[in-house]
């Protein structure tokens, strides 16, 4: 394999690796909050809002994937 190859490999697996872990944990972030949601439907509002920060918190994981990617994908001449 040659080193174009092998930077366009490294990032493919960047990018699946880096989209696994936070769809596992949008998941469970958001399957728990529906949770209590449904116990204490009065504290929806507060537990609606720390959700959403908690899921762009998240995504920013991907988001640091995707740009290390490109980087990757940037040095191939």
């Amino acid at each position: 394999m040659n080193s174009n190859a092998i930077t366009a490999l490294a990032a493919a697996i960047t990018i699946a690796v880096s989209t696994i872990g936070p769809a596992i944990a949008q998941g469970i972030t958001a399957k728990s909050a529906l949770e209590s949601m449904a116990r204490q439907p009065e504290a929806a509002g507060n537990i609606r809002s720390t959700m959403i920060v908690a899921l762009a918190l998240i995504e920013a994981l991907t988001i640091y994937g995707l740009l290390i990617a490109f980087m990757l994908i940037s040095k191939i001449s």
